[in-house]
């Protein structure tokens, strides 16, 4: 097999996604040490470790102990390359983590025992189903008292709409948690609350009838080990690989991620059965991972990753062909050619200059301004990858400069943080102000404390009643015009040029649909 082949077959690149709080980060964490890409860990919550989690790296995440923002990490692992994009679970960066799921091959999604399948999982499992996404599910903090494994399963069944294959079993949960029965590699992996759990012991058990079962869990767990098994098996399809990769079904592994319990059994299981680099939808035609020219896509741009260097940085992910430092690759939207001295590699914050990469890998581009999320890199073909949304903003507020004398720094920061996708810029064609939209409250707060700390600029918000703002467009000319100039005061346009109708309220959106029937009025805007 050819070095190139070789090399993209080497390939795991998935998300972690999951409501906050649930412990995604934790179990980013975990899988890291696993891959010996660090050698500690930082507990999340506890504020005794000043250490903060590797993944969150922005400071206001760290001083809310939150991910706000997707981070790309590598590693290798009996032998394969594993890329993890870590994703923000909470609902106002929802935007961040849907053009995140464009770029990865499978998800990993992680419950939380006692609260089950909560709101955001179930926004974030339909989106990965959208796409036919391989999933698997990890059940975590089962060193705590939590809901019983079968009415957790049922709930993922019936709330998800996906089949479900459970892969381990938990023997016990919270104070009688004595470990977890790996059923696809028919391994008993035993608990020890106060052990490092870096040698887990491991009992092999081809056949649970065996009466050694008593000795290392004891009779009544041996019991209903065997029973609650019995019934997984009768119930439950057996692993099918093939239905698994076309995302029928959904493995699911049970564990405890703080206590580093059932995270190798995950990570033992994906390498096995994960998805090489799959093929990409463009407007154009399938593009297969195996062809011989680089194609990727921006699927999101990170200014300040180091700020004591003002820099922006496009995250690339790469469908096919190799990517080489210093060659010319043509930006399909500008339609120049460009090439990129120091392209690197993600491990959090830490970057390692890259010479070439794979399909699946996620490379890092230093950026001058030149990239907007969704465009694309050829060697020459024009390209436009499908399926990176922009979505239709819920919150509303004019923003105003706060310090006249920075009034550079708030323009360019403002207009740094757009491209990011943080949130949308609206400038209302009537008087020329600027209106932010986003999903969800805490974007502004971080773009206030972003400009701040970022730029030395101060942003001041002032209310502005609208509902909902949509993007515009016709096929008659004629009938888009007549409509720009009739709502003249409703109009704004997007960072891209593109004509948005700021409706007030839900009635005003629906009699204009009703006046002004040959405008089509859309609700998110694929870039």
């Amino acid at each position: 097999m050819s070095t190139f082949l070789n090399e993209l077959h080497r390939r795991r690149t998935f998300a972690i996604i999951a409501h906050p709080d649930a412990g995604k980060t934790t179990l980013t964490e975990k899988l890291l040490l696993f891959g010996g890409a660090i050698q500690t860990a930082g507990a999340v919550k506890s504020n005794k470790i000043k250490k903060s989690t590797v993944s969150d790296f922005m400071e206001i995440e760290r001083q809310r102990g939150i991910s706000v923002s997707t981070s790309v990490m590598g590693f290798e692992y009996r032998d394969l390359q594993i890329n993890i994009l870590d994703t923000p679970g909470h609902e106002d960066f929802a935007e961040d983590t849907y053009r995140t799921l464009t770029a990865v091959d499978s998800a990993i999604v992680v419950a939380d025992v006692a609260k089950g399948v909560e709101t955001q999982t179930e926004k974030l499992t339909k989106v990965c189903r959208m796409r036919d996404t391989p999933i698997i599910f990890f059940i975590n903090k089962l060193d705590r008292e939590g809901r019983d494994g079968f009415d957790l399963l049922d709930e993922i069944e019936q709330k998800l709409g996906v089949k479900i294959c459970p892969l381990s079993w938990p023997i016990g949960m919270g104070q009688r948690f004595k470990g977890v029965y790996n059923l696809y590699e028919r391994k008993l992996v035993l608990f020890n609350p106060h052990g490092k759990q870096d040698e887990e012991e491991i009992v092999v058990f081809e056949d649970l009838s065996h009466p050694d079962l008593e000795k290392h869990i004891g009779e009544s767990a041996a019991r209903i080990l065997r029973e609650e098994v019995e019934t997984l098996v009768t119930v439950y399809p057996p692993f099918d690989k093939a239905a698994y990769l076309r995302g029928d079904i959904c493995p699911v592994f049970f564990g405890s991620a703080v206590n580093n319990f059932g995270v190798k059994e995950l990570l033992d299981c994906f390498v096995d059965i994960a998805p090489t680099p799959r093929p990409r939808e463009t407007e154009e035609r399938l593009v297969q991972p195996e062809e011989d020219k680089f194609s990727g896509f921006v699927f999101k741009i990170f200014a300040n990753m180091d700020p004591r260097h003002r820099d922006r940085i496009a995250f690339v992910r790469v469908c096919s062909g190799r990517f080489e430092r210093n060659k010319n690759y043509r930006h399909v939207r500008l339609e120049r050619e460009f090439k990129f001295p120091a392209p690197t590699m993600f491990m959090a914050s830490k970057k390692t200059l890259l010479e070439e990469a794979y399909p699946g890998d996620v490379v890092g581009l230093y950026d001058s301004g030149n990239f907007k999320i969704g465009d694309t890199l050829t060697e020459g073909e024009v390209l436009h990858f499908k399926g990176i949304p922009s979505f239709s903003p819920e919150q509303f507020r004019y923003v105003e400069n706060a310090d006249p004398l920075k009034q550079k720094q708030f323009a360019k920061g403002l207009d740094q943080l757009m491209d990011e996708g943080v949130a949308q810029m609206f400038v209302r064609q009537s008087d020329g102000r600027r209106i932010i939209g986003t999903v969800g409250q805490l974007q502004f707060e971080v773009i206030q404390h972003r400009l701040e700390a970022e730029y030395s600029a101060k942003c001041r918000y002032e209310p502005v009643s609208l509902n909902k703002a949509c993007w515009v467009s016709s096929d008659d000319p004629k009938a888009l015009e007549e409509f720009l100039e009739r709502r003249k005061r409703d109009i704004a346009r997007d960072i891209h040029g593109d004509p948005v109708f700021l409706a007030e309220t839900a009635w005003v959106l629906q009699t204009v649909q009703e006046n002004f029937p040959k405008v089509q009025f859309r609700f998110t805007s694929e870039g």
